[in-house]
């Protein structure tokens, strides 16, 4: 790579400040490891955190562009604000014929959890120089870490392969071990598996590291070989500043969970091809934000996947969302009796427990037409 390569990376972030802190400083790290080729910028999207996640970003990073959202905008919606910022469009591109069929894309919720609303107000803070359009655009989780090389790798790769769109790092867990971040497309076996898990059951394991569920063999990735895939984690993703250009953003209509893969879906349309990077990796902690509220956020999940099934219907056989709606109103059933006996057992406190089966009816009650 002879020429200075313009990478801007995306952390969105909420209520993660120490976290967030060590993915910043993994990011300045890596960013001096690659500085012979690489021109780094890094945009932090603060999503109303109330544990002094912005203040310490002005504070300690002020080389970092840092937008302070006032309201909590969702993983989608804060990161097309970071993207626009950096002079990409947005807005989906699509036919006549897919805008009216996501017209039709709709939710009726009988639901204690309402979708958040479309407005909101955002400001720098720092007083970095304002971002300029990259080459490349890696969105990254706050509870993750960039190892040292792991930037220049898959920037390389991209340079490389003028096919590619997308290309997802290596990802492990805290303590070293390998984390799935490549995926299938999803079909009915991984909302099987995802609803009833074959825990206990002789080969149960293997069945759920299986293509059945979407899992891509672990030689793969242990064979340091790129290869194809059908879509990344959006923990570590890699993408082509002319394919954003060329598809648009994030569509907005996932708040959080199912945007990297809806976004993978459409590159595959237009053309591109979805890389996993092995030996590019990225330490993830995984769901950090999320689980400080876990119930909120199964909704937000349930949500994002039936409007993923309902938006691309027609590329799956006929009668695969009824089925879905099928299995997800017996595995909220299945699992609300679970609650039930817990708290009858003393394991779950009232409190818990109404939280839990209001989330599970509100699941229950997401239609899609």
């Amino acid at each position: 790579m002879n020429r200075r390569i313009q990478l801007a990376v995306i952390v969105v972030s909420y209520n993660v400040r120490d976290l967030l802190r060590r993915c910043l400083h993994s990011l300045m790290q890596a960013a001096r490891s690659g500085a012979d080729s690489l021109d780094v910028q890094i945009i932090v999207v603060d999503n109303a955190s109330s544990d002094g996640s912005a203040e310490m970003v002005t504070s300690e990073f002020p080389q970092v562009h840092l937008i302070a959202s006032q309201e909590n905008l969702g993983f989608t919606r804060a990161n097309n604000l970071a993207l626009q910022k950096l002079g990409f469009s947005t807005e989906e591109e699509r036919g006549e014929e897919k805008r009216g069929e996501e017209k039709r894309v709709e939710r009726k919720e009988k639901s204690a959890f309402p979708a958040p609303s479309s407005s909101h107000s955002s400001f720098f803070l720092n007083a970095a120089p304002p971002p300029a359009k990259p080459d490349y655009v890696l969105l990254l989780n706050p509870d993750a870490e960039v190892t040292n090389n792991a930037l220049p790798r898959l920037v390389s790769f991209l340079e490389q392969t003028p096919h590619a769109a997308v290309c997802g790092a290596e990802l492990r867990y805290s303590d070293g071990s390998f984390q799935h971040g490549a995926f299938r497309f999803p079909g009915l076996f991984q909302v099987l598996f995802d609803l009833f898990p074959p825990l206990g059951v002789p080969g149960g394991y293997r069945l759920l590291n299986s293509r059945l569920n979407g899992r891509y063999p672990t030689t793969w990735w242990s064979r340091g070989e790129p290869f194809p895939v059908d879509f990344v984690l959006g923990a570590a993703m890699l993408v082509r500043g002319a394919a954003i250009d060329a598809v648009g953003g994030l569509d907005e209509g996932y708040w959080m969970y199912c945007e990297e893969m809806d976004w993978c879906w459409r590159f595959r349309r237009a053309g591109w091809s979805i890389y996993a990077l092995p030996n590019a990796r990225v330490i993830h902690h995984e769901a950090q934000s999320s689980r400080q509220r876990r119930w909120e956020s199964q909704v937000h999940l349930w949500r994002s996947r039936f409007r993923f099934y309902a938006k691309y219907r027609s590329d799956f056989p006929p009668g695969t969302l009824a089925m879905i709606r099928l299995l997800v109103r017996a595995g909220m059933a299945w699992e609300a009796r679970r609650l039930e006996r817990r708290f009858a057992a003393g394991e779950l406190d009232g409190i818990a427990l109404a939280k839990g089966l209001a989330a599970l009816d509100a699941i229950s009650h997401i239609e899609a037409f």
